[in-house]
């Protein structure tokens, strides 16, 4: 059945998680082991809170996350200027303050290191500080400017033109070192003005404001609520109104910035906004602007922006000689680490799943990986969330997961009557598969595509699930338990001669292929990765691997491992090695890849603490701090191949309804599918990457204009490139019908 939901409490027998995060440091590596080329986390999708302290012209102060330490970050390419102090005001867009005690100010020069100390003369009261200038206020309500001198005295200059009887109020600073904003009251009107805090002087400009101003200045202009007028302005001048959409934020050059509304109905509400005060113009500066925003002293904004965690950004926004503002980011805000609870590769993509809400449902994340295994871009959910249930007590091998080189991966879930069900999930958000065992207790074998074994608890118990197109689950095959293993649409068991494997197509149900792999028993496990066959006779041995294509065997390290492309890899539960035996040459040579962590994250060995990648890939696994470590196998791959094709015509097909055929391949791939009419013309041609390894086009029976093409039979021909560079291209052709 195939489910839509939003979010229903569906138990899982395991979980998996991935990241898409980048993080430039390597995992450490134990002596003799692999370097890993990347590491990656699960990231938090929710980004990381920061909380933007103080802005200069240098840098900025700022805290993330839970911590409330103050940190600092600098702008790249900033000269300091040659000489900085409290007789230049210029140069205090750079100037914080680093103590109050009693009467003295502490200021220093952020990018020069300049010093200097305000003394606070008896009988004032400190207000504020902008730059090198800083504010009291006498017993009368009369504000002063002191400043420091070269020779450690301190200046008091008192602010002349406040109107008689005016009784300050708010002292703010804004986007200058220059001028300073002091909010009055006279004779129950409130009113706005600036001290130039070269020469004291004071110029009311608004007059007749609310009880509580939101007041924002520069060097050019003053903003009162939506009221804006300049600053060399004549005496007297009438502020104009001002539109802008959301919460006035800063006043940079002779825009207006403007974001954080009270209430978002859709992401557009996040924008960070500027609103010409010469022309009216808007425009968005950026999207996803909901971080924390704060003027910087030289006249420009802080701002925290960007829609991904994975993908955030302190903004430094300043104005441009045209008018204009510009932002650039300055910052990189780590994103916040979820925990792994499981893991998987296929087809070039890193799986990883957990709980990366705050509201703690698991889901599927991905990540896209090159061939050497380096991630290439974010991280995506790419499954329904899921309310996992605790691993059954006991149970080693949770969780549970198997990637299936399509896009997908399998899970088991357990109802309330105790029976499980195999799962299908991760071509979308909203939606899974389900097929019912009707048993309990039981293992995921392998699967790829459509096809998942299922050994069930009960003795005697194993299917082959079935999920075509990701529709509709079934059971394609109900079988007496034995060694198994699925590849493509053929399922793999022991013969009835010592040593043999028979090859069984789930399609026409028939036996199609005995194989002699030369094994010296009827082997208790098998495993298939295009034509190699794995078998081994218990976990004390011996073991296999048996090559199709040439006919070799060659005998590799018993105990529990996974086969891919070309090589196997084993877990040591004594010492910890993660190893890897590369048999591509028809010699066996192992070396390890890793040192595991000592105490297991989870114990569910290769979809828990490492995975590796069936379908061309590489190799990941769990490090002690909880990222995960990617290592480049470094054996090369098989020619492409077509496991399983899925490519029957499909009724119409229409724009609704379209034509989605599928071929599982046995690595990733870009392809090209053309269609031609019955007299050879090209009447379309779609072009792509796969999902995974699986080719999924959508044709929808309109040719290269737009138009629907006649009814009648169409030719297709896929041509497939192997993503790696390794081996030829790939072609298959066949017919559709347009009816």
């Amino acid at each position: 059945m195939i489910r839509s939901r939003r979010l229903v409490g569906l138990a899982l027998g395991g979980a998996l998680a991935l990241s898409g995060t980048v993080l430039t440091g390597p995992a450490q590596a134990a002596p003799n082991a692999d370097t890993p080329v990347a590491t990656t986390q699960l990231n938090q999708v929710k980004p990381t809170e920061v909380r933007l302290r103080w802005a200069g012209a240098s840098g900025f102060q700022y805290e993330i996350g839970w911590l409330s330490n103050p940190l600092w970050a600098e702008f790249p390419g900033v000269t300091p200027p040659g000489h900085a102090g409290p007789d230049d005001l210029a140069t205090g867009t750079d100037v914080v303050l680093t103590s109050r005690s009693g009467s003295t100010v502490g200021q220093k020069h952020r990018s020069t290191g300049v010093t200097a100390t305000v003394t606070i003369p008896a009988g004032q009261t400190y207000r504020g500080m902008s730059g090198w200038s800083v504010l009291t206020q006498d017993a009368e309500g009369g504000p002063h400017v002191l400043r420091a001198t070269t020779d450690g005295a301190t200046t008091d200059l008192p602010v002349t033109g406040l109107p008689s009887g005016a009784r300050p109020g708010a002292y703010t600073t804004g986007g200058s070192v220059r001028r300073l904003a002091v909010t009055y009251t006279l004779d129950g009107v409130t009113s706005v003005g600036l001290v130039d805090l070269a020469d004291g002087t004071f110029r009311t400009y608004v007059e007749g404001s609310g009880g509580t101003p939101d007041v924002h200045f520069n060097d050019s202009w003053v903003l009162v609520d939506r009221k804006a007028v300049r600053v060399d302005s004549a005496p007297g001048t009438e502020p104009a109104a001002v539109s802008f959409p959301y919460k006035p934020l800063a006043v940079v050059g002779d825009q207006v910035l403007s974001g954080h509304p009270e209430f978002t109905s859709s992401d557009a509400d996040l924008a960070l906004t500027a609103v010409s005060l010469t022309t009216g113009a808007r425009r968005t500066v950026l999207d996803h602007a909901d971080g924390t925003a704060v003027a910087t002293q030289d006249g420009g904004l802080l701002v925290d922006a960007g829609k991904l965690s994975t993908d955030r950004h302190v903004y430094r926004v300043l104005p441009t000689a045209d008018g204009d503002v510009s932002a650039q980011p300055v910052f990189t805000v780590p994103a916040g680490r979820a925990q792994v609870d499981g893991l998987a590769l296929a087809g070039g993509e890193l799986l990883m799943f957990g709980s990366a809400v705050p509201a703690g449902w698991d889901a599927l994340y991905a990540v896209p990986l090159d061939t050497e295994g380096k991630p290439t871009g974010h991280q995506e959910r790419r499954s329904p969330y899921v309310a996992s249930s605790p691993c059954l007590g006991g149970d080693a091998a949770c969780p549970q997961l198997e990637a299936l080189g399509d896009g997908r991966f399998a899970y088991l879930s357990t109802g309330t009557d105790g029976k499980e069900s195999v799962h299908v999930a991760g071509l979308s958000t909203d939606t899974y598969s389900a097929e019912p065992t009707g048993d309990s207790g039981g293992r995921l074998g392998t699967g790829t595509g459509r096809y998942v074994l299922y050994n069930g608890g009960s003795a005697g118990v194993q299917k082959v699930a079935d999920f075509p197109r990701g529709a509709d689950g079934g059971t394609a095959l109900n079988r007496t338990r034995s060694a198994a293993a699925v590849w493509g649409q053929r399922l793999w068991t022991p013969g009835t001669t010592q040593g043999s494997v028979v090859g069984h197509d789930l399609k026409s149900r028939t036996n199609v292929a005995t194989v002699a792999t030369g094994a010296p028993c009827v082997p208790s496990e098998i495993q298939a990765v295009n034509t190699w066959l794995y078998w081994t006779c218990g976990t004390a041995g011996p073991a296999g691997v048996y090559d199709r294509a040439t006919g070799r065997s060659v005998t590799v390290p018993a105990g529990s491992a996974r086969l891919v492309d070309g090589y196997l890899v084993r877990e040591n539960r004594t010492t910890h090695e993660l190893q890897l035996t590369d048999f591509h040459t028809g010699t066996a040579t192992t070396r390890t890849v890793a040192v595991l962590p000592t105490a297991d994250e989870n114990t569910g060995g290769h979809t828990g603490r490492w995975a590796v990648d069936r379908f061309g890939g590489n190799i990941a696994y769990l490090t002690a701090d909880g990222r995960v470590a990617l290592v480049t196998a470094g054996v090369p791959t098989s020619p492409l191949a077509v496991m399983e094709t899925q490519a029957e015509p499909q009724a119409g097909p229409t724009i609704a309804n379209p034509w989605q055929p599928v071929w599982q391949l046995s690595k990733p791939s870009t392809w090209t599918l053309t269609l031609s009419n019955s007299s050879g013309t090209t009447v379309r041609t779609l072009t792509g990457a796969s999902t995974a390894a699986a080719v999924r086009p959508s044709w929808n029976a309109a040719n290269t204009a737009g138009a629907r093409v006649p009814r009648g039979t169409y030719t297709w021909k896929l041509t497939a490139e192997p993503r790696d560079g390794q081996g030829a291209p790939l072609t298959q052709t066949g017919t559709t019908t347009v009816d």
